[in-house]
């Protein structure tokens, strides 16, 4: 015990030595061990799911879209482009046809290791990793090879897994593929910018010439724009030039330095970037090329082209179209439509067809195609008077003649009760001949005469299919632009026009009658060859054959009553054309009793034309919104306007003379003419049609009375139509006061309106 303090009973405890503190390089050193042995750790790791994930990871299908190539169309000539058809703008070419210049630009300022590296880009898969993990914005320094795996293989999305699978895919397309095997993929896949994908596009898109005649200047632009196209397109402004030129000779550069170019050969072209033709305003669909080009896609799948090889199958498709052709109607529309009355409304569909081809050489189908996709040279309209001439070929055919007479009086009663009158309710005659019905359009002797026929409703239907007017329903491959006519029905009055009927095929049916009775059926696909040359359609060797529809003499006998419609009836303004022409004017109602539609279809013997005229949705109001609402007003001359330029430069041809062809008639026939009554004695005045305020409405000349081209009727009597669903006539003159004299008997002659022979009274009990 020692000073008072008491130790406890045992054995003594001794004291362990203190521990000395670690110095700061042996802590520094345990922690390096920790992360060394963490590393190889992780780095085993790595390696093994490396290892795992390049065994398990296969080289995908090619992104669809990067597969595809653009499919050019032409116009008849099968050189001058008419449009494109393209998932993307792509047209791939051999490495072979890449200039050197624009390869070596490529690899110095994308990726100058490319021919020795093995794909891929450590450095820069981990920095886009950490990056990514970070929430930071995009990172690039992607090898080539990365590059076109990516696009040809993934997404776009930002994320280090897709890297992951960049690297190894590139990895493994390294050792598949030849190093030019990868460039010349990469090449014509990845985005120049203006909507081109691959180097061929890009040439087109900023120079307009093929890329095997790039130069130095040019190859490194696009070597530079491929970086980022937004920034360096020079279209884009000032500050995108300045961009692409500091970019531009960044590339020159990389390339002297690489020994590519020598370094004068660098100096020489940083001086100034090349020159840059006008960037193309005009939209791919723009105008009527939206509408040719939905055509051509329609008709290609029609002839059993896949919907995906016609939109990236790199397809070379020649059409019918021509260029002149399509000039001349939107020419006719714009210089002969009424001024203030655009396509947003007013809607005008002019076709143009080749007899004896049934090629479809021009069209106008309406409003930009960018602002309303309805093409009405296809849509069509109510027909009006414009199916009268078939009605005629049908009635010829069951052994009725030009000379045979009808009832022109108006009104017509059918054994319904149902009246059919006349334009203006004027009456012609109760046996007036069929040049003069034609001439005059009278309603009451066409349904007269189709009352006569056996079947006549049936016949004159049947007649009408075989000459181009489609029926009412088809089957999806069935002819014409489009396959149906709708509303086309066996009725008493289908001669009227109450139908739907396109410009295309109305053109097309009257070019069977210039065609002198033979039917081609139309077609606007001339040739198709695919990518390979090898020629996959022709219409010369796999169109149907034209056939015989009509009787040739029928034919010119229709044909000759048609050319008095416009010498003396209501289509004068096709004189003007300055030619033999032959045409029908024509207006419908709808029903609401409103007239809707406005016609002439016409021909020469090269070339039929028909113009259409309807408003807003097709069949609203013309009369008292036009300031001109017949046929024989607007369309007749947009159909001159629009034919004038068409036949420039061809020879003037003569149509064959009438024959008067006469058959067996189904029946007896119609009493002799009787005049109606004067309007001076006890005919009742007909009452006038309430006009508008803007109504300059042409009065048809008496057809007494021969007019001049160039005369100008009075306008001061508004002629009032008798429209309804049945159809409508065209503007008459007042009824005649006496028969005008017969025919000759033969054909060499030139009979002018009159009664035919005097035959009995029909089976219809009529007098």
């Amino acid at each position: 015990m020692r000073d008072g303090k008491r130790r406890a009973a045992g054995p003594a405890v001794k004291k362990s030595p203190s521990r000395a503190p670690r110095t700061r390089k042996q802590k520094v050193w345990r922690v390096a061990r920790w992360l060394l042995a963490l590393g190889l750790v992780g780095a085993l790791l790595v390696g093994a799911a490396f290892v795992v994930l390049y065994q398990t990871i296969d080289i995908p299908d090619p992104n669809e879209d990067f597969e595809t190539q653009t499919t050019f169309v032409y116009f008849d000539d099968g050189k001058t482009e008419l449009g494109r058809l393209a998932t993307q703008n792509r047209v791939s070419i051999d490495l072979e046809q890449m200039p050197q210049s624009l390869k070596d630009a490529v690899v110095a300022a994308e990726n100058d290791s490319f021919w020795t590296d093995s794909g891929i880009d450590p450095v820069g898969i981990v920095r886009a990793a950490f990056n990514n993990a970070r929430g930071g914005s995009r990172q690039g320094a992607s090898t080539i090879t990365q590059q076109y795996v990516k696009v040809l293989y993934l997404s776009q999305e930002q994320s280090y897994q897709r890297k992951i699978k960049e690297a190894i895919l590139s990895l493994k397309v390294q050792r598949e593929q030849s190093k030019s095997r990868i460039l010349e993929g990469y090449l014509n896949t990845i985005y120049f910018g203006r909507g081109a994908y691959g180097v061929e596009a890009a040439t087109q898109a900023y120079f307009r010439r093929p890329a095997k005649n790039l130069d130095l200047r040019q190859s490194a632009v696009l070597a530079s724009v491929l970086n980022n196209p937004g920034r360096f397109d020079p279209a884009n402004g000032d500050d995108a030039r300045e961009d692409l030129l500091e970019r531009y000779r960044y590339t020159l550069g990389r390339m002297a330095t690489l020994d590519m170019i020598t370094d004068e050969e660098a100096e020489k072209a940083e001086r100034r970037l090349p020159k840059f033709p006008p960037e193309e305003a005009e939209s791919t669909y723009g105008d009527q090329k939206g509408h040719m080009l939905t055509m051509v896609r329609a008709e290609l799948e029609r002839l059993g082209f896949d919907p995906e090889e016609i939109q990236g199958g790199g397809l070379r498709v020649t059409t019918t179209f021509t260029p002149k052709a399509m000039a001349a109607a939107k020419q006719a529309v714009v210089e002969e439509r009424p001024e203030g009355f655009k396509d947003k409304e007013l809607h005008v569909g002019v076709a143009s067809v080749e007899p004896g081809t049934g090629a479809v050489r021009g069209f106008y189908g309406g409003q930009d195609y960018l602002q309303s996709q309805i093409n009405w040279a296809v849509s069509g309209g109510q027909a009006g008077s414009t199916l009268k001439p078939f009605a005629l070929a049908a009635a010829i055919e069951q052994g009725f003649s030009l000379n045979d007479t009808f009832d022109g009086n108006s009104p017509y009663v059918l054994p319904d009760g149902t009246e059919v009158t006349n334009q203006g309710d004027a009456s012609y005659g109760s046996a007036i001949n069929m040049i003069y019905a034609t001439q005059k359009s009278a309603n009451s002797a066409f349904v007269d005469m189709t009352m006569a026929m056996d079947d006549g409703p049936e016949k004159v239907v049947e007649t009408m299919n075989a000459m181009g007017i489609p029926p009412e329903e088809a089957g999806r491959r069935a002819a014409g632009f489009p396959s149906t006519s709708g509303g086309l029905e066996p009725v008493a009055t289908v001669a009227l026009g109450s139908a739907t009927v396109s410009p295309i095929n109305m053109a097309n049916g009257y070019a069977t009658i210039a065609n002198e009775g033979v039917y081609a059926e139309p077609f606007i696909i001339e040739k198709v060859v695919d990518r390979g040359g090898e020629t996959r359609y022709s219409h010369a060797e796999e169109g149907p054959e034209p056939k015989r529809v009509l009787d040739a003499d029928i034919a010119a006998d229709v044909s000759y009553a048609l050319q008095q419609n416009v010498s003396g009836g209501s289509g004068t303004a096709a004189l003007e054309l300055g030619r033999p022409a032959a045409g029908k004017t024509g207006t419908a109602t709808n029903g609401r009793d409103e007239v809707s539609s406005a016609w002439f279809a016409g021909y020469t013997p090269q070339m039929a034309t028909a113009v259409m005229y309807v408003r807003g949705k097709g069949n609203e109001q013309l009369m008292g919104w036009l300031p001109e609402y017949f046929g024989g007003a607007y369309p007749a001359r947009t159909w001159t306007n629009a034919m004038q330029t068409i036949m420039e430069g061809l020879p003037v041809e003569e149509f064959p003379e009438p024959v008067y062809v006469d058959g067996d008639a189904p029946t007896d026939g119609h009493a002799p003419y009787v005049p109606p009554p004067s309007p001076t004695q006890q005919q009742p005045q007909q009452p006038q049609q309430p006009q508008p305020s803007t109504d300059i409405e042409t009065q048809e000349p008496s057809p007494s009375q021969e007019p001049s081209p160039t005369q100008e009727p009075s306008p001061t009597q508004e002629p009032s139509p008798s429209c309804d669903i049945l159809g409508c006539g065209e503007p008459s003159s007042p009824p005649p006061s006496s028969p005008p004299p017969s025919p000759p008997s033969e054909p060499s002659g030139s009979p002018t309106p009159g009664a035919g022979p005097s035959r009995a009274a029909g089976p219809r009990g009529r007098e």
